[in-house]
């Protein structure tokens, strides 16, 4: 049996699994779930457990297939990769600034915390700038061929 129809399966059972336990949820009610610990508990957390379960299986079927494409692929294109993009974050640090800001809920936003922020968004904008760039690029030469 092959990688994908375990996979398959698995996708299978968690699908199928979550239904239960979703028509658990919607025949429990908002106002009994709300209202009620004990509801909740049987309830809500298992469908939690589910979906911590599948996001765990993620993240670890991710690293894997990484770390194998890192070790038989071209590392040095990857590193390089990894470089331009450190690079890119700490420009767009460098670009941002942050100011101490009192939010809505009484609540402070420290200035550090709205750096990093800005630089988030910063980060985005250069490499979607970069990628509509290089989509660009690409239909130019593809029309000049």
């Amino acid at each position: 049996m092959n990688l994908y129809k375990i996979v398959k399966y698995i996708a299978l059972v968690i699908g199928v699994v979550g239904l239960i336990l979703w028509g658990r949820v919607l025949m429990a009610g908002d106002d009994a779930i709300e209202t009620s610990a004990d509801v909740q508990a049987s309830v809500v957390t298992p469908f939690l457990i589910v979906a911590y379960v599948v996001i765990a299986l993620i993240v670890l079927l991710v690293l894997f297939f990484v770390l194998k494409g890192l070790f038989t692929g071209n590392i040095k294109k990857t590193l390089i990769s990894i470089g331009v993009f450190i690079l890119v974050i700490i420009v767009a640090y460098l670009f941002s600034d942050g100011t101490e800001t009192i939010m809505k809920d009484g609540g402070v936003l420290t200035a550090s915390e709205s750096r990093w922020i800005g630089t988030g968004l910063v980060t985005f904008y250069i490499l979607a700038i970069g990628a509509i760039l290089l989509m660009a690029l690409s239909g130019v030469r593809k029309l000049i061929k």
